[in-house]
C-alpha cells in the first residue's frame, strides 16, 4: 500500500528510498500566484510561514498536456513544474497533502509524480435556489474543489423556490422572487458584482463557473416577477411535497409542476433577455439552462421550448448545457452538452436521451444521482439529505463506478466529464455542506482525474488514502464526517 494520502491518484509516483526533506529547511522562490497557495497550506497544515530561499521552486515550463505538472522531492529540495499554471496550481495542492509530521519535524517524502487528468471537466455543482448561500460560503466551496483538483462550479441560480441572480435587464426578478427559501429561511440573491466575485474568485482557483437557469420547469419564482410568462402549477403531477399556490412564493420541495409558457413571444423575449445578460456576466463557455422535470409540460412543448432556449445561447456564442431529458428534442441546438443525472444502471429512455447529445455534436458530463449526488445521505442516519437515488450513497458506493460503463454507446471520447451536484433542501450552511459532500466529493474528483485502472486505483486503496487527509482537512476549517467505511489518521 502506497503511504502517500494522495487524492486524486496521480497518474505516475515513483517514491524513492531516500530521506524526506525537512521542512524546516525550506526557502520558496518561483510563480508568485503558485508561492501564496502554497505558503497558505503549510501555514495551515504545520502552523509556520515559508520564508523565501531557492530548496522549494515553483514555475510553468509548457509542454505537456494542459493541466498536467511534475513534482520531484529529493533530501535537498522540492521542484513543482506545470505544464500551465493551473498545473502548477494541482501540484502544490499534491505536495499539501503528504506533508506529514515526524517527531518533532514537518517533512516531505523523497517522491517523483507526474500526473495529468482523465476529463477536461471535473465539475461540483452548488444549488443555490433552494437555500441560498452567501458569497463566503461559495468561496470556501470552491477552496475546497479546487484542492481536489475539480475545475467547475455548476451555480444552480434559479428554481421554483427563489432566483439568486440581479439582472438589470428583468429586476422584478430579484425584487419579487429572492426572498424565500425551503421552508421559509433565509434567502437573498447575488448582486452583479457578487457575481463577478465568484467568478474572479473561482478563476483564481483554476475553476470555471457555468450557471444555470433552469426552464421551462423550476419556474414557480419567475412566475411571481412576470406571472404573465408563467403557466398556472399542475398539482396533480405533486406526490410529496407542499402544494404550490399561484401568485405566492413556494418553500416546499415538491418538483416538476410549474412551467413557462411555451407558445408566448413574450417568453422568448425573458429567455432572450435573462441569457444575453448572463453571456456578459460569464467569461467561461457553457451556460445552463436546465430542462429537467418538466412533468407540467407536454412533450411537443418542452421539445419546442428547448429547441428554442438552446438556440438562444447558442447565438450568443456560448455552448448551452441542458439536464439530459432535453435530448429528447429533435431540435436541439448542434453542440449542446448534456448533463446525465440517472442511475448508474440507467432507467427508461436516459440512455437514448444521453447519447442524442453525441449524436448532435455534442458531449456528456456524467452526474450518475445515485453514486456522486452528494445530497443523498452517506448512511441510514445521517441528520441531513436524501434518500430517493435507490437509498443511502456510502463513500463506497460513490467511488465504485466507472465512466464508460454507465451509458451504453456512449464512449469515452463523447464524455466531456464528471460533476458531482449538492441540492440544497436540507443544506442551510457551510457546515451542512461539508457533512454532505466530503469525504464523497473526494471519490469524484478521483474518477473524475485518476486513469481508471492501475495497482491503486481501488476502493481498498482509496479509502486508506482519504483516511490519510483527515489531518489536513481538519487544519483547513472542513468538518468532515468520520464514515466508518474509513480508518482515519488523527
Amino acid at each position: 500500500m502506497l503511504p502517500l494520502p494522495l487524492v486524486p491518484f496521480p497518474a505516475d509516483v515513483d517514491v524513492a528510498d531516500a530521506p524526506a526533506f525537512d521542512l524546516s529547511r525550506a526557502g520558496l522562490r518561483g510563480d508568485p500566484d503558485a508561492a501564496t497557495v502554497l505558503r497558505s497550506l503549510v501555514a495551515a497544515r504545520t502552523g509556520t510561514d515559508l520564508p523565501d530561499g531557492d530548496t522549494i521552486t515553483l514555475a510553468v515550463q509548457g509542454g505537456g498536456p494542459m493541466e498536467s505538472y511534475t513534482l520531484e522531492v529529493e533530501t535537498t529540495g522540492i521542484r513543482i513544474t506545470g505544464a500551465d499554471a493551473a498545473g502548477l496550481f494541482y501540484g502544490v495542492q499534491t505536495l499539501g497533502q503528504f506533508i506529514r509530521r515526524d517527531g518533532e519535524r514537518w517533512v516531505v517524502p523523497a517522491v517523483r509524480i507526474a500526473d495529468a487528468p482523465r476529463f477536461a471537466y471535473r465539475g461540483v455543482m452548488l444549488d443555490v435556489a433552494r437555500h441560498f448561500h452567501a458569497v463566503d460560503t461559495v468561496t470556501a466551496y470552491i477552496d475546497r474543489a479546487a484542492s481536489l483538483k475539480l475545475n467547475v462550479l455548476h451555480l444552480h441560480l434559479s428554481d421554483d423556490q427563489g432566483w439568486r441572480l440581479e439582472l438589470r435587464s428583468r429586476p422584478e426578478l430579484t425584487e419579487k422572487a429572492s426572498a424565500t427559501a425551503v421552508d421559509g429561511d433565509p434567502a437573498g440573491f447575488y448582486t452583479q458584482d457578487d457575481y463577478r466575485e465568484i467568478v474572479a474568485y473561482a478563476a483564481s482557483r483554476h475553476m470555471t463557473v457555468v450557471p444555470e437557469f433552469d426552464m421551462p420547469g423550476h419556474t414557480h419564482a419567475v412566475s411571481l416577477a412576470y406571472p404573465e410568462i408563467a403557466e398556472a402549477p399542475v398539482t396533480d403531477v405533486i406526490t410529496e411535497g407542499a402544494i404550490p399556490v399561484a401568485g405566492e412564493p413556494y418553500t416546499g420541495t415538491a418538483v416538476g409542476f410549474s412551467s413557462l409558457r411555451v407558445h408566448d413571444d413574450a417568453t422568448y423575449a425573458f429567455v432572450s433577455n435573462v441569457f444575453a445578460e448572463l453571456a456578459e456576466l460569464t467569461p467561461g463557455p457553457w451556460l445552463h439552462f436546465g430542462g429537467d422535470e418538466s412533468h407540467g409540460t407536454t412533450p411537443e412543448d418542452f421539445a419546442h421550448f428547448v429547441a428554442r432556449a438552446s438556440a438562444v445561447i447558442a447565438d450568443l456564442g456560448k455552448t448551452p448545457i441542458a439536464w439530459h431529458e432535453a435530448g429528447a428534442a429533435a431540435g436541439l441546438a448542434p453542440g449542446t452538452i448534456g448533463q446525465y443525472w440517472g442511475f448508474v444502471t440507467p432507467t427508461d429512455a436516459a440512455p437514448e436521451h444521453a447519447r442524442a447529445f453525441a449524436e448532435r455534436g455534442g458531449r456528456v458530463v456524467l452526474s450518475p444521482a445515485d453514486a456522486i449526488y452528494l445530497d443523498m445521505k452517506p448512511t441510514d442516519d445521517a441528520p441531513l439529505g436524501l434518500t430517493w437515488a435507490n437509498g443511502p450513497t456510502s463513500l463506497e458506493r460513490a467511488y465504485s463506478w466507472e465512466p464508460t460503463e454507465v451509458v451504453d454507446g456512449l464512449p469515452e471520447d463523447a464524455i466531456l466529464g464528471i460533476e458531482a451536484p449538492l441540492w440544497t433542501e436540507t443544506v442551510a450552511s457551510l457546515a451542512d455542506i461539508d457533512a454532505l459532500a466530503f469525504p464523497r466529493i473526494a471519490a469524484a474528483a478521483e474518477i473524475a482525474w485518476s486513469a481508471p485502472a492501475g495497482s491503486e486505483r481501488t476502493w481498498r486503496s482509496f479509502r486508506a488514502r482519504v483516511g490519510g487527509l483527515g489531518p489536513l482537512w481538519t487544519s483547513l476549517g472542513i468538518r468532515f464526517p468520520a464514515l466508518a467505511e474509513v480508518t482515519w489518521t488523527t
